[in-house]
């Protein structure tokens, strides 16, 4: 393994210059600290022949912490924890980064999603929400045509 050395005063850089650096090159959540920023849960959607499936990432729920309901063209995706603040009791902690806050994610469904065809599904801490496309929506065979 190599070392490479790097000469900081060459080239000279102006204390603007090493402020940009520093503020573009720092997260948010380092600079108002992790306790306040906001958490979503990650989603995945994927496309498949005759339906959509939405997986949303949200370890350490229960089946029945999670709201999934439909209003007009809006998929609505609630997970409230039943343990909400879970631990504070347990002693001091040096660094926390479990998070155990409740989410809201909402969806706008395209009109080739069956509003009354939903189905869901809770597994190691995946929600998988089956969305069944219409049927006009729904690839077909091509038509072959005899000629005459």
């Amino acid at each position: 393994m190599n070392l490479v050395k790097w000469n900081n005063a060459f080239p000279v850089k102006s204390p603007l210059t090493t402020i940009f650096d520093d503020f573009f090159n720092t997260s948010i959540a380092d600079i108002v600290g992790t306790d306040f920023t906001t958490n979503q849960p990650s989603v995945n959607i994927v496309g498949e022949g005759d339906k959509y499936i939405i997986e949303v990432a949200a370890p350490g729920f229960n089946k029945d912490d999670f709201n999934i309901e439909i209003d007009k063209d809006l998929l609505i995706i609630t997970g409230k924890h039943s343990k909400e603040g879970a631990g504070d009791e347990a002693g001091k902690f040096t660094r926390r980064e479990f998070n155990f806050s409740s989410f809201k994610r909402s969806f706008h469904l395209p009109k080739t999603v069956n509003k009354e065809a939903v189905d869901a599904s809770y597994e190691s801490g995946i929600l998988s929400i089956e969305l069944l496309k219409t049927e006009e929506a729904k690839e077909k065979d091509p038509v072959v045509i005899d000629i005459k």
